[in-house]
């Protein structure tokens, strides 16, 4: 889908909470570069380490930032301030029942009044209830080469009760919602330190590090043969075009057809429109959703295919909620992973982005690869806002990819893999 970029070899980051409520800097002043933090893979979840060490699962379709952690003696948002009004938009639809009993936005004359936030667990489904306030941050800055130095903000969070936490990894403290909505997370780093509004993440495979960059570039980094890459300007050259649904603030992105081994997938047309109007359909990014999970009249064609383009390959039994497996043995290895036909996603604009074994197989065992996609159950199909297409985590681990809300485009630079790097090497400079 991008262009090929020199190999990656050095970034990383750590957050760290320590400073005052309302410092923005050690000098009083805003920040004017990025920063950046570590992210672990935990289970199939992904966290950073940002409210006093503690992880936070990421969220990609996350309109707060919440936590369980909150001291007890916290200041509490006005019920009728107009930030209080931008948390209860456009709320989860699990959250409707919760916000009619709690107290509304502008409800209230008394000064006193404390504003209702309703944070979400995108892993159970389950919604709380909670005062909006503000904790103190703090980041290291970057000038896309090093660490700089340690940079503080404020930023709303959702106080959440523990039990909340369910289904979270273990230790987690709540989470990170990095949708394009106001009180998400890059958002709230743009404003507050008054940085570029757009972020990237690298998703780490399971034992290693990737990092996550809120601000923008440039990312110098060193490539090999000795040079000088500028990550942020390779991206950005040829962007992908970011879909809105007025429903929520997730990142959709259009795709006109499948194919597998470059032959198209006998998709309806249509089937993978997003219908702006009702909210539903369409292909979305979640960093909660495993593996990419595609409505059953999108699924059951695309793994036909695959099947029929493998159909030498032996099989092994299938492992749930994987379909269709294999004798890992039978695979060539390649740089990209497995030696299998490619997947493509025949995108807007008539580009393709290429999923090449490493993001299509999955290894489950010693023995056994599996096919990386799932197929949504009836419920999902049937939920509010059901898309077309989840674009899970697995298909974005161990690339780069860069959100940027201003322009509302993504870019991706395939596989780290085959440019003879990956996320973990941002994790080199300690």
């Amino acid at each position: 889908m991008m262009p090929s970029l020199h190999p990656l070899l050095v970034l990383s980051l750590l957050l760290l909470l320590s400073s005052p409520l309302g410092t923005l800097a050690d000098d009083g002043q805003p920040s004017s570069k990025p920063i950046v933090t570590t992210i672990h893979k935990d289970s199939s979840f992904y966290t950073i380490p940002v409210k006093d060490g503690a992880p936070l699962v990421l969220d990609l379709a996350g309109s707060l930032v919440w936590t369980t952690t909150c001291p007890p003696s916290h200041h509490r948002v006005p019920c009728n301030s107009s930030v209080c009004h931008v948390a209860n938009r456009n709320l989860p639809a699990s959250c409707a029942s919760s916000a009619n009993g709690g107290q509304q936005p502008g409800n209230s004359d008394d000064p006193n009044c404390a504003c209702a936030a309703y944070p979400y667990n995108p892993a159970s489904g389950q919604c709380g209830s909670g005062d909006l306030t503000a904790v103190p941050l703090s980041a290291n800055a970057t000038d896309g080469k090093s660490p700089l130095f340690p940079v503080s903000f404020s930023t709303y969070v959702a106080c959440a009760p523990g039990g909340l936490l369910t289904s979270l990894p273990p230790g987690a403290a709540g989470v990170a919602g990095l949708s394009r909505m106001p009180l998400s997370l890059p958002t709230q780093v743009a404003k507050r330190l008054k940085v570029a509004k757009e972020f990237a993440l690298c998703l780490p495979g399971g034992g290693e590090t990737g990092a996550a960059i809120f601000g923008g570039g440039p990312f110098e980094l060193p490539s090999f043969p000795p040079g000088i890459v500028n990550f942020a300007d390779a991206i950005r050259r040829n962007p992908t075009r970011l879909l809105k649904n007025p429903k929520n603030g997730a990142y959709y992105f259009g795709v006109q057809g499948i194919a597998v081994n470059q032959v198209a997938v006998p998709v309806a047309a249509g089937a993978l429109a997003l219908d702006r109007r009702q909210g539903t359909g369409g292909v979305v990014f979640s960093t909660v959703t495993p593996y990419t999970t595609l409505r059953s009249d999108v699924y059951l064609p695309l793994i036909n295919a695959f099947d029929a383009a493998t159909s030498g390959i032996p099989r092994r039994k299938p492992i749930p909620p994987l379909q269709l497996c294999y004798e890992s043995s039978a695979f060539s290895s390649t740089r990209v992973g497995p030696g299998v036909a490619n997947i493509d996603l025949m995108l807007d604009g008539g580009r393709n982005w290429t999923l090449p074994g490493g993001s299509s197989l999955v290894q489950v065992d010693g023995a056994t690869l599996c096919f990386a996609f799932d197929m949504m159950s009836p419920e999902q199909s049937a939920a509010a806002n059901a898309p077309a297409i989840i674009f899970g985590a697995y298909q974005m681990e161990n690339n780069l990819m860069l959100f940027d809300l201003e322009k509302s485009t993504f870019g991706a630079s395939g596989l780290l893999s085959g440019m003879r790097t990956g996320c973990y090497n941002f994790a080199s400079m300690g």
